[in-house]
């Protein structure tokens, strides 16, 4: 009896070892904090669907101090989520990342005025005080002013720059006449500290023509030759589309799975809820293919940045749809 109760206990135990061997490790380092703006991958986690691809996923949250490529290049994510600008910046300096999915399809990128400034159309922000974000976030706002024919450093005739921070204190406080918001996100806060969106005036990126892609996935280039690896992530792309497309579909449950993996405690539900239906406004088909045109613009606009482009040449192998191709068979 003890014996066939040994036998019983192994094989368990064993089943359990094999079952946990089974599940391969991923690790996925996101752009910003847990929020909704990467909702798909926290659902896909929380409702089994990357277990049922027989995947343990590691979600890293980013911030402030966290930059998406040097963690990739480290070794300490195999996938990471960054904007399309700062992975083309990156693999020209050196590090070889590749666009294996795309997950928004349109930019959540704007420019939010006072309305009380007499600012209406792009031409009326002539002379005017501009809050813009750096770190690769500047080359759609100076690819737009390059268009219009605006300078940025301030002289006459031009716009005047200020360096924005992570917040819309600027406009607040009535320092700039304009702010750089995302739909999702500061433009909220704008709203938040007191102006009604009829005393607003937003231009979006994208209806300017200038939009650069955002929210992608992103490997090493050396690992796509790793026909294993490309198996990983096309089953990691897949769950994760599938985490995205319920998402979408149940809003209410995706904010709860969010607050949850918030350690931060700073986020609220009023704020997720809004953001999962500004996030949902720019998300492409289920498939997350890249658009190859979509990619091009963005190519355009990031060599247009004047005497400072955010890359100098056009990239060779900055995506792939092998993952894709994978995903499909």
């Amino acid at each position: 009896m003890k014996q066939s109760l040994a036998l019983v206990v192994g094989l368990a135990v064993g089943l359990s070892l094999s079952s946990a061997k089974a599940a391969d490790p991923v690790t996925i380092q996101l752009k910003w904090v847990a929020q909704a703006q990467f909702a798909g991958y926290f659902v896909a986690k929380e409702k089994g669907f990357y277990k049922e691809a027989g995947l343990d996923v590691t979600i890293k949250p980013g911030g402030p101090d966290v930059a998406p490529p040097q963690v990739i290049a480290g070794g300490g994510a195999d996938v990471t989520v960054d904007w399309m600008p700062s992975a083309l910046a990156s693999r020209e300096k050196g590090v070889p990342l590749v666009n294996i999915s795309q997950t928004f399809k349109r930019s959540g990128l704007e420019l939010t005025c006072r309305a009380e400034t007499g600012i209406k159309k792009p031409a009326d922000l002539k002379g005017k005080t501009l809050g813009v974000w750096y770190g690769g976030n500047e080359y759609p706002f100076l690819s737009w002013m390059s268009k219009l024919g605006f300078k940025t450093d301030g002289s006459p005739g031009g716009v005047k720059v200020i360096k924005q921070g992570f917040n819309v204190d600027p406009l607040l406080q009535k320092q700039a006449d304009c702010v750089s918001t995302m739909s999702y996100n500061e433009y909220w806060q704008v709203v938040d500290g007191g102006y009604k969106p009829s005393h607003l005036v937003v231009f979006k990126y994208e209806d300017e023509g200038v939009a650069t892609l955002e929210d992608g996935l992103y490997v090493l280039e050396k690992n796509l030759k790793d026909p294993a690896f490309v198996a990983k992530m096309a089953k990691f792309v897949k769950a994760s589309m599938k985490g995205w497309d319920y998402a979408k579909a149940h809003p209410d449950e995706a904010v709860k799975i969010i607050l949850a993996a918030d350690t931060t405690g700073a986020k609220t539900e009023k704020d997720q809820k809004r953001m999962m239906t500004e996030i949902a406004k720019l998300l492409g088909d289920a498939d997350g293919k890249l658009d190859v045109k979509d990619y091009e613009r963005t190519v355009a606009t990031l060599m247009s940045g004047g005497s400072d482009p955010v890359i100098t040449k056009k990239p060779e192998g900055a995506y792939s749809f092998t993952v894709y191709e994978a995903m499909k068979k």
